[in-house]
């Protein structure tokens, strides 16, 4: 096997904890002998539990010697709620590292390998990097930017809309593409949606077509509309209400009684709405490392107003509504020419019985 096939299948490993490792990246390591032959393995099965080159050491025990180590991130050189992966490494006797990438957590930024260079150990980096960045994109970006990976994600018809004039939108993709967007909500710390979608389809949020741990629900209601009774304060999971500061205080008393509801009262920018850099501010405070916005088109609009969205995450049906009343995805603002429309980078295409779904990074020139 190749160096690029047995991190492959470190890659693997490390999705098995899709979901679960938040604040935590996921990491996946492979410990191979002098032979070729796999002798450990391991991932980071949840934040604050061994990480996976403690796990494949764990397995590969005094095989581990001279051997090499391809692990999917740079190891850890700090002392968290477990101790550095470069240290057990070197006193488990491999002999070579291969890393995917770096690990940009200034408390890492390169000291694992710098100390395992000092050990003597062979280090090779850049191996499946591409990949690696991709698996492991909102720990990279809550890390340098501080704030969380923000995903815009919708459902369009093949005209483009998210709903008939009538506010119909159920169902406009077919099962296949609705668990995967299921697991979108999985691999994100929160999942994002305005009072409109609370009102008009009164969803739960959670990941019930997909094994795995429900987001926080996050709902923008400047005027705190919400009924008591909605779907989305079941005790399914958290859910944070973001409010404007004259909002129904009795109301807000109401809802913060729940055992599960917090209500944020923020100020409301000149035109009466939440403003999206606040209220991501605010989340980020909270620790919310990443979320997805399952908005309708004025809350993607003023996301991407804001320019505040990292992936864009478009299912296409192959159905047509008409109307040119009907809902498009992408309200606010919006651009002036073409030109300056959103690029996608890296774009990616899965089909998903007969849906499409189109994703990719947002562009980012300035930076």
């Amino acid at each position: 096997m190749t160096d690029e096939q047995y991190m492959r299948r470190a890659l693997e490993l490390a999705l098995e904890a899709e979901g679960n490792t938040s604040p935590n990246p996921m990491v996946g390591c492979v410990i191979v002998d002098e032979d070729g032959n796999i002798v450990g393995e391991g991932y980071h099965h949840k934040a604050g539990e061994p990480h996976a080159e403690v796990n494949a050491l764990a397995e590969a025990k005094n095989l581990a010697q001279g051997a090499t180590a391809y692990v999917t991130l740079e190891p850890c050189a700090h002392y968290g709620r477990t101790g550095p992966c470069c240290v057990a490494l070197a006193r488990a006797g491999i002999k070579k590292v291969v890393a995917a990438c770096m690990d940009p957590n200034p408390q890492v930024a390169g000291q694992g390998l710098e100390y395992l260079r000092l050990q003597g150990i062979e280090v090779v980096t850049g191996v499946c990097e591409k990949e690696a960045l991709r698996l492991n994109e909102r720990f990279f970006t809550w890390i340098s930017k501080g704030r969380p990976f923000i995903t815009l994600k919708y459902a369009m018809t093949l005209d483009g809309k998210i709903a008939a004039r009538t506010g119909d939108s159920k169902w406009i993709t077919g099962e296949e593409a609705r668990t995967y967007a299921h697991r979108l909500r999985k691999q994100h710390d929160a999942v994002l949606v305005g009072i409109g979608t609370v009102l008009a389809d009164d969803p739960e949020l959670t990941t019930r077509m997909v094994q795995g741990k429900n987001p926080i629900r996050i709902v923008l209601d400047s005027k705190l509309r919400i009924s008591l009774m909605a779907t989305i304060l079941n005790p399914a999971a958290d859910t944070i209400i973001f409010t404007g500061l004259d909002a129904d205080k009795v109301k807000a008393e109401a809802l913060n009684a729940l055992p599960n509801v917090e209500v944020v009262r923020l100020p409301l920018d000149e035109n009466g709405r939440l403003p999206i850099d606040l209220v991501v501010t605010v989340m980020a405070q909270k620790g919310i490392t990443s979320v997805l916005v399952e908005g309708g088109s004025a809350v993607h609009g003023a996301f991407r107003d804001a320019g505040l969205a990292d992936r864009v995450c478009a299912f296409i049906a192959p159905k047509i509504v008409g109307g040119s009343q009907g809902f498009t995805p992408m309200g606010g603002v919006g651009s002036d020419l073409i030109a300056d429309g959103w690029q996608l980078d890296e774009v990616e295409y899965k089909l998903l019985g007969q849906d499409l779904l189109v994703t990719g990074l947002v562009r980012r020139e300035a930076e």
